[in-house]
């Protein structure tokens, strides 16, 4: 057993819910963000500015199966393997295994269909430690070393890609379909729950994503985003400033971590604004999420749900009207930001959040 250990430590095999919970998830949300999402927003730019370098397809594969790339598609289309080699990465993964789950991720995200993600984080994951377990164990490493890898990569992802998919995929249509049912619950809870996903040190973004996240329980997804990311920003700007504000607001809410470690209080005002904004988005406002999954769990990270959100209108054929534009406005900026400093000027006063508890390391 001590040999195995010492085996694994050399092999910087760490077996860990941080490593793959947090460190791997966070790391294919990123993959997920350069392909699918960049891809998405690209192909959104060029439709609505009528830019042809961007709608015109440059990859013809099959002319007469219509089988042809935009640079957005292409960029789209590359999510698997984005995603794959990111998690590799967070692992430490040597180049050799870094290159050999580029197929394993396309193979995987191929096989998972709408659950892809999920699939992906799971077998980039095994076919990551194997490799990085026989890399550089023989003299014949550029060989052992991707087929290993690649081996046992699309040989997991045939067996279990498909029902991994199928379940996630199961279980975002669940909580779907109970938003619809139930909007002012879920709207509270979806809301509640992915915002406070985001501040966590895990992918928000990665768990919409896996779960394909769209529709109405994605609209509660951004509203609970946006009030975690504008709240901290706004409630914290006595203490950090302009620049506190574009970080946290643009950037992430996961800035306030350690603090919220030194005072949980602090959580308390971006956790109740969207526990209110959640339900007025799906209740009042009917906002939907019909972009990209990934977008449900970004809030205003770069505006990627905000965009998100207005390439589902236009992709849908929905007539955008000043209702939408104003619902889109209050969820994501208005509300978060001035109900997030009502509530935290209220736990100045009783004392629950005393001075420099929102600061910022410099």
């Amino acid at each position: 057993m001590e040999n195995f250990k010492a085996f694994l430590k050399r092999k910087n095999i760490v077996i860990s819910a941080k490593r793959y919970g947090v460190d791997a998830l966070g790391a294919m949300a990123q993959g997920l963000f350069c392909t699918l999402l960049v891809g998405t927003i690209l192909n959104t730019i060029g439709t609505q500015f009528h830019i042809a370098f961007l709608t015109d397809s440059f990859i013809v594969l099959d002319a007469t199966a219509g089988v042809s790339y935009t640079i957005g598609g292409c960029a789209s289309a590359m999510v698997g393997p984005a995603m794959a080699a990111a998690i590799g990465n967070a692992l430490g993964a040597p180049a050799l295994v870094l290159f050999s789950l580029i197929p394993v991720g396309y193979a995987t995200n191929l096989l998972g269909g709408a659950g892809g993600p999920l699939a992906v984080l799971v077998v980039a994951i095994v076919a990551t430690e194997f490799g990085k377990a026989v890399s550089k164990e023989t003299k014949i490493d550029i060989l052992v070393t991707p087929i290993v890898t690649i081996f046992v990569g699309i040989g997991l992802a045939a067996l279990v890609a498909a029902p991994i998919g199928a379940a996630a995929s199961a279980v975002g249509q669940l909580i779907m379909w109970a938003t619809d049912l139930r909007p002012f619950l879920m709207g509270i809870l979806v809301s509640v729950l992915v915002g406070m996903a985001l501040t966590l040190p895990i992918s928000s973004a990665a768990i919409c994503a896996a779960l394909g996240l769209t529709g109405l329980a994605g609209g509660a997804a951004v509203a609970g985003c946006c009030a975690q990311m504008v709240g901290f920003a706004v409630m914290s700007f006595k203490e950090n400033g302009v620049g506190g504000l574009v970080s946290q607001g643009l950037g992430t809410s996961m800035l306030q971590m350690p603090n919220i470690v030194r005072n949980p209080r602090i959580w308390i005002p971006p956790t109740l604004t969207a526990a209110i904004t959640g339900p007025i988005a799906t209740c009042f406002f009917k906002l939907t999420m019909d972009g990209s999954a990934v977008s449900s769990g970004m809030g205003t990270c770069g505006l990627v749900g905000q965009i998100g959100v207005y390439t589902g209108w236009v992709s849908t054929g929905h007539v955008i009207t000043a209702f939408d534009w104003a619902g889109l406005i209050l969820i994501c900026f208005v509300l978060p930001g001035l109900l997030s400093w009502i509530f935290c000027e209220v736990l100045r006063k009783i004392g629950w959040i005393g001075e420099n508890d929102l600061k910022l390391p410099d």
